[in-house]
C-alpha cells in the first residue's frame, strides 16, 4: 500500500516558507498555485509538499523582481502542461534580461558605495585631507 502523507495546514506552510499566512492567501486568490489547494473536511486549506515546492519557486521569481502578472501567467503556462514550452522560456529569457539589468545597476550602485565608504574610512583614519 502507498504512503500516505498527511496536508500541510497554513500554518506550517507559511513556516515552511517563510510567507505570511495573508501573502499565502493572497497568492492562491491571485492564481499563483499550480494545483487548487484542496480543503480539508472542515473547510481549512490543506498544502501538500508539491505546493510548498511550487511557492518555493514563485517566491524565488518574485524576489528577483518577477512582476505578479508574468508569475501568474508562467502559473498558467505550466499548469497546462506540455506544449508551451517556448512561451515558458520567452517568459524566462524577458525575466533574465531584467534581472540582468538589475543585477548591472546593483553592481555600479555598490561601486560607488564601495568607493565612498573608503574614502570616509580614510578621512577616519587621519590618511585624507584635514
Amino acid at each position: 500500500m502507498g504512503e500516505v502523507t498527511a496536508g500541510l495546514s497554513i500554518g506550517q506552510v507559511a513556516e515552511r516558507t517563510g510567507l505570511s499566512v495573508h501573502a499565502l492567501r493572497f497568492y492562491e486568490q491571485q492564481g499563483v498555485f499550480v494545483s487548487p489547494v484542496r480543503r480539508g473536511s472542515t473547510g481549512r486549506r490543506v498544502y501538500s509538499q508539491d505546493d510548498v515546492d511550487w511557492l518555493t519557486v514563485c517566491i524565488i521569481l518574485r524576489a528577483s523582481g518577477m512582476p505578479l502578472p508574468a508569475l501568474r501567467r508562467y502559473t498558467e503556462l505550466v499548469r497546462e502542461g506540455a506544449g508551451n514550452e517556448e512561451e515558458r522560456l520567452a517568459l524566462m529569457r524577458e525575466h533574465h534580461v531584467r534581472v540582468t539589468d538589475q543585477i548591472s545597476r546593483l553592481t555600479q550602485s555598490l561601486d560607488l558605495i564601495t568607493f565612498k565608504v573608503g574614502v570616509y574610512e580614510d578621512l577616519l583614519d587621519g590618511n585624507g585631507p584635514a
